[in-house]
């Protein structure tokens, strides 16, 4: 993990290098994930048959055998353990009442020449979520993008999660039938994407696809924008800490590694005006690294993807970091209130050493499916409103077409739009 420090002569071009952290290279695959997504597309259930087959080391003989029971969903969650159960509630809890906050509502103006305008918003009628489940099983996930469905009114949520050797995991199963989820299929990756795209037999194609995933699934997602709306497409995890003196080396140190432990391509990235707190900080990562379940993982995304940078001061700290635009960002400073105005790009921000970023993870309430790789400045977190859509609506009175139609007409002459003119001037009386 390199220790850069702003007035090094190449630290320009190792920020850059920071920077391009976020870049997947979507071309690399692109041509095979369009293979999987046309297979799926014109072979239907023989292709995922195959593709079950040759990723996830399991055979299916129709289409049956790809989902999963309400029934089998109930009793997952029956079985819990008492204090996993109580768990899954109290983040239920919390992030449902959360995401209550976000509902947009229908909205009509009056206006005194008796027009009406105003906006319509309604849930999707289908939305397709994708829960990876690769490398671990994430319950989290799960309620993070069922939640703001229901919230939003969707009546029909369809789960794909890929089940390695056919092994679906309990408390994922537990999750869903909290979250009332009621169609399920053991299919993930690129075919479970075309899946929700295009459907299958009794899957019907859903409106909007949301979830993580790796390379492949963003692909697929980027591929069938259009075809269905999408969340976003997000890469692999990261974390943003702006620390000052007084902070805790220890607390900086396992927070960076808690991303570090999702995914070799994870970046954690810490910017600090201390010098001698940066040298501690990557002291106590390498001393519990050896520790970690996960230490494989942790250690090649430390190694590869990780930085802690000295800045000269708090001002430069903060225009460092709004340039790489963190997926997590943890704000560990004196006066946190008066710094937080100048963040102008993060998914989610934690502020004091009290909040740690994977309670935003499980329990805080608001989402976890965020912006990576530098699209902090430009998407937001999911929420309620991916989960629904607008109509504008219009109604003129008479009186409003006699007032506003001329000019109307004008705009449309200047156009060349001969039929846009005359559909306006015949309510006129003027031809």
């Amino acid at each position: 993990m390199n220790i850069l420090n702003t007035q090094d002569t190449n630290f320009k071009d190792e920020f850059a290098k920071l920077l391009m952290r976020g870049k997947m290279d979507i071309n690399s695959v692109e041509m095979r994930v369009k293979e999987l997504l046309e297979d799926v597309k014109q072979q239907g259930v023989e292709a995922l048959k195959e593709h079950i087959k040759r990723f996830d080391k399991w055979e299916a003989k129709s289409f049956e055998d790809f989902k999963i029971s309400a029934n089998e969903l109930k009793e997952a969650y029956e079985n819990l353990e008492p204090s996993l159960k109580e768990a899954l509630n109290i983040a239920y809890k919390r992030i449902y009442a959360f995401h209550s906050k976000q509902k947009p509502k229908t909205w009509l103006d009056f206006e005194e020449n008796g027009s009406i305008l105003g906006q319509i918003i309604q849930p999707v009628q289908r939305a397709g979520l994708y829960i990876p489940g690769g490398k671990a099983a994430y319950p989290s996930s799960l309620l993070m993008n069922a939640i703001p469905a229901l919230v939003a009114g969707v009546k029909e949520i369809v789960v794909c999660t890929p089940t390695p050797n056919n092994e679906p995991n309990h408390l994922l199963l537990a999750a869903m039938h909290l979250c009332q989820v009621k169609e399920v299929y053991k299919v993930g990756g690129a075919s479970a994407i075309a899946l929700l795209a295009y459907g299958v037999e009794d899957c019907k194609k859903v409106d909007v696809i949301s979830g993580p995933g790796n390379i492949y699934v963003a692909t697929a997602k980027k591929l069938v924008f259009g075809e269905v709306n999408i969340d976003m497409i997000a890469g692999p995890s990261e974390i943003g800490i702006l620390a000052q003196n007084y902070t805790n080396a220890k607390y900086l140190a396992w927070d960076l590694l808690s991303q570090a432990e999702h995914d070799e391509m994870a970046s954690s990235i810490l910017i600090t005006t201390n010098k001698d707190l940066a040298q501690v900080v990557k002291t106590q990562i390498y001393e519990i690294l050896p520790t970690m379940q996960r230490e494989k993982i942790a250690r090649a995304s430390i190694d590869e993807r990780g930085a802690i940078i000295v800045a000269k001061d708090l001002e430069e700290a903060i225009f460092l970091m709004n340039e790489i635009a963190p997926e997590h960002l943890e704000l560990l400073v004196e006066n946190p209130l008066e710094v937080l105005p100048k963040i102008k790009n993060a998914g989610a921000i934690f502020i004091g050493e009290n909040t740690p970023e994977p309670i935003g993870d499980y329990i805080a309430g608001p989402n976890h499916t965020l912006p990576t790789g530098g699209s902090a400045k430009f998407f937001s977190p999911l929420n309620v409103e991916h989960f629904m859509k607008k109509s504008s609506l219009i109604s003129f009175s008479k009186q409003a077409i006699l007032e506003l139609g001329e000019s109307c007409s004008v705009l449309a002459h200047s156009e060349g739009l001969e039929a846009h003119k005359n559909s306006v001037l015949t309510r006129l009386n003027k031809i």
